[in-house]
């Protein structure tokens, strides 16, 4: 169903696809949006036991996108590194095929948000006091992967 990599030499392995999702704080999601454009941003995610999960309002254009249509895509990219005495970088990146969803079960979200929360909080403490706090007006969403590939790229 899914495209196989027309550059198969470049391709990542899943071990070190998987990488990158754990270490990489950031990736973009693509959903079917609006008059269905596409629309894309940028979230902060957490990988956990195969899945991807990241956080949002209860209200607004990503929510509206995912309770339309569950089918999504995530790309995400590590820093790269730049070649000596020239403009460009090699850099390594995964994209994600899958269905999301809502979390609606409380401790379900809480137990995602405590792992999205320790990746960037600096400590477990105020991850807990912003969970607390933020609960009842925080999303969480769910993304099961059905598809992944990963490559690296040399711009030059």
């Amino acid at each position: 169903m899914f495209r196989k990599m027309r550059r198969s030499k470049q391709e990542l392995t899943e071990e070190e696809c998987i990488d990158i999702l754990i270490n990489e704080p950031r990736g973009v999601l693509a959903l079917l949006g609006d008059y269905d454009y596409p629309y894309a941003l940028p979230m902060s995610h957490v990988y956990v036991d195969g899945k991807i999960y990241f956080h949002g309002a209860h209200k607004g254009h990503k929510l509206d996108a995912v309770k339309k249509h569950s089918k999504v895509s995530y790309c995400v990219m590590d820093k790269g590194v730049k070649a000596e005495d020239s403009w460009w970088y090699t850099f390594k990146s995964v994209i994600v095929f899958g269905r999301i969803r809502t979390l609606t079960d409380n401790q379900e979200k809480t137990d995602k948000l405590t792992c999205l929360g320790d990746k960037f909080f600096p400590t477990h403490e105020k991850t807990v006091e912003e969970i607390n706090r933020l609960l009842d007006k925080t999303e969480v969403f769910e993304i099961t992967i059905e598809h992944m590939s990963g490559k690296i790229v040399q711009e030059k």
